[in-house]
């Protein structure tokens, strides 16, 4: 009796309300300064003060100057890129037609990471142009420090209990009930298969890319290892995560989720530039850091 009690404990899931986790730090009355938006703000702050680190290695292709602009029109660039792909890419009959409104509530939700890589590609051609930089270097030196922001944020959907996985079997000890998920079920924990992988397993391979091998002395190699890890990572978790109720029926349609159809052109754009990086000469180490 004693045996089947454990067997049936050591199988029961566990509950995230269990947990004691709150979406908020503290609250002020009407006032919540919730972990989600101090998820975007450290991985912004972090992603930063790490920029102005690689700037001091030799051969920076930008200045502090330039820096400080890409902080913040990368930051404009994250989210009104995130928040408008979210509603291009999986809302847009409801954000773009019956209730455009709701598209300012940041607050409630609903980003997109291909639109926010968008609006930082924007961000970076613009500080390129205005400052004579090469492009495709500053992008090396921003891919580097964005994993620091996928992991938070991706830390800050679990806090919340959203964004949940699919239903889990019975041999997955660390199996969650969510609250707010249908049914009731034990469901993957995707939102940490994310952190781990799109944010804490590509922060160090990102790093040792940079600060132990020569390869930022090649153009592209870096956020091409950025979009392939990337695109990786979600397409592999995507099998594990809950499709927006939305675009369920599209992915039982097409056979997969929208998130993996959106990673395929990304992973081709990561292996075009990994190639391209690897046959083209390396820079010499008298490459100069712009005044």
């Amino acid at each position: 009796m004693s045996l089947s009690l454990a067997a049936a404990a050591a199988q029961a899931p566990i509950y995230w309300q269990d947990l004691g986790l709150k979406p908020y730090l503290f609250q002020i009355g009407g006032f919540e300064l919730r972990w989600y938006s101090l998820a975007y703000l450290a991985g912004i702050v972090l992603g930063y003060w790490h920029l102005t680190r690689m700037m001091k290695a030799p051969g920076s292709p930008l200045a502090q100057r330039h820096a400080d602009d890409l902080f913040f029109y990368c930051t404009l660039g994250i989210i009104l890129g995130g928040r408008l792909g979210y509603a291009l890419f999986y809302s847009p009959d409801f954000y773009l037609i019956k209730h455009p409104g709701e598209l300012i509530k940041l607050w409630e939700g609903g980003m997109s990471f291909h639109g926010g890589i968008l609006g930082v590609l924007l961000a970076i051609t613009w500080v390129s142009w205005r400052g004579g930089l090469s492009f495709l270097r500053v992008c090396d030196y921003i891919a580097t420090c964005v994993p620091f922001g996928m992991l938070f944020g991706r830390l800050a959907n679990f806090i919340n209990g959203e964004l949940w996985g699919r239903v889990a079997g019975p041999n997955v000890p660390w199996a969650m009930v969510f609250p707010d998920a249908p049914g009731t079920l034990p469901r993957h924990p995707s939102q940490l298969y994310e952190a781990g992988i799109e944010g804490l397993l590509l922060i160090l391979v990102m790093l040792y890319l940079f600060w132990r091998t020569r390869a930022r002395w090649r153009p592209g190699l870096l956020v091409g290892v950025f979009a392939l890890g990337i695109a990786a990572g979600r397409f592999t978790v995507e099998y594990f995560r809950e499709p927006d109720a939305q675009l369920s029926e599209f992915a039982r349609t097409t056979g997969l989720s929208m998130g993996q159809w959106l990673t395929i052109p990304l992973a081709l754009v990561g292996l075009f530039f990994v190639v391209r990086s690897l046959i083209k000469p390396p820079l010499g180490s008298a490459a100069k850091t712009p005044q």
